[in-house]
């Protein structure tokens, strides 16, 4: 019996940097991180069967993705492939979390319309079985062969893509100073040649790219005197405070530097009353306090960011710009890489 869903995808462990090089007999393969979501492929054993689609999670999303669905008629039987999938927005020319997450979210019924306006793109960068066959226990290496050889062979074409790849660590460093400058690419993920896929394990390495940037304290958790993490914001061209994210739990030190300078808020705070999620996608809500909106925040900010100008992961806090006012933050919807200077 061949592989069958759900199968725990392999994950990865989040580091600051790329790691130092490797012995040659430990070396180990680059490989650019998109910002899309984790989809393994599952075509089956022969003519009659279902191609299946399963999310990170173990659901499976088929009818959602008629577009893949259909385009695996060019792959062989009997064959599953891990990778990410990603949505190109024709009229905003570039990759789209946000029609991503529209088209994972469509049903049956209305999933072939929102196909042919928000085309679908599987980039694969691992082959778990072949011909009906695991290969769990090869080598990374192996696994990456067969991969080449599978596109090669097959000559596929969109929405099939292989994943980029590298064992030179100077073009993996350019990879991550300049592809992430493009929409969907947020980072690299660093394996192991030797490494068998171990489901579930973090046994990877993902790096993404942050870049340092400003925000405006607006709410903080905890108290006055011992804030716990940041609730940041921007304005909008209305002038209008939007909420763009908020911070990890602040160390010790950090806490006591920004109690320093926080004001309890005036009244007639925009954000009175307002309720923040606890992390992007999620229904849980912070406990905060809103302050006064005249502080500002330096953070370290990756690449994942809404159309609208929001940080889908935390962000980090650096240290207080004192030197700056609010008005000197960029504006919502500006991005990651914007800075007040």
């Amino acid at each position: 019996m061949g592989l069958r869903p759900p199968v725990e995808p392999m994950l990865a462990q989040a580091a600051e940097e790329i790691p130092p090089a490797r012995p040659l007999a430990s070396k180990v393969a680059y490989e650019q991180k998109f910002d899309g979501h984790r989809m393994l492929v599952f075509t089956p054993d022969g003519p009659g069967g279902r191609v299946l689609l399963q999310t990170r999670r173990g659901s499976l999303v088929q009818d959602a993705f008629p577009d893949l669905v259909a385009a695996a008629e060019q792959l062989p039987y009997g064959l599953v492939l891990d990778g990410e999938v990603l949505v190109w927005d024709p009229e905003e020319g570039r990759l789209s979390f946000e029609a991503l997450q529209r088209r994972a979210a469509a049903r049956a019924r209305t999933a072939p319309a929102l196909a042919a306006r928000l085309p679908a793109y599987y980039v694969a960068f691992d082959l778990l079985q072949q011909d009906g066959a695991e290969l769990l226990t090869l080598p990374q290496r192996e696994r990456r062969r067969r991969l080449e050889v599978l596109f090669a062979a097959r000559a596929l074409t969109a929405p099939w893509t292989l994943c980029p790849m590298t064992t030179d660590v100077a073009k993996a460093r350019e990879w991550l100073e300049t592809w992430t400058d493009v929409s969907g690419v947020e980072g690299l993920v660093i394996k192991s040649l030797t490494g068998r896929y171990t489901p579930g394990n973090r046994g990877w390495t993902k790096v993404r790219r942050r870049d340092t940037t400003e925000a405006i304290i607006g709410a903080i958790t905890g108290t006055l005197a011992r804030p716990q993490l940041l609730v940041l914001g921007r304005h909008d061209t209305t002038g209008r405070l939007r909420a763009v994210g908020r911070t990890v739990a602040l160390r010790p030190e950090q806490a006591r530097q920004v109690a320093e300078h926080l004001t309890a808020a005036d009244p007639g705070h925009p954000w009175a009353g307002v309720r923040f999620a606890a992390a992007w996608g999620r229904r849980d809500v912070l406990d905060v306090t809103v302050v006064r909106p005249d502080l500002v925040a330096e953070v370290s900010a990756d690449r994942s960011v809404d159309h609208g100008g929001v940080f889908r992961h935390p962000l980090r806090f650096k240290r207080l710009r004192l030197d700056v006012t609010a008005g000197d933050v960029p504006s919502f919807g500006e991005g990651p890489a914007a800075a007040a200077g």
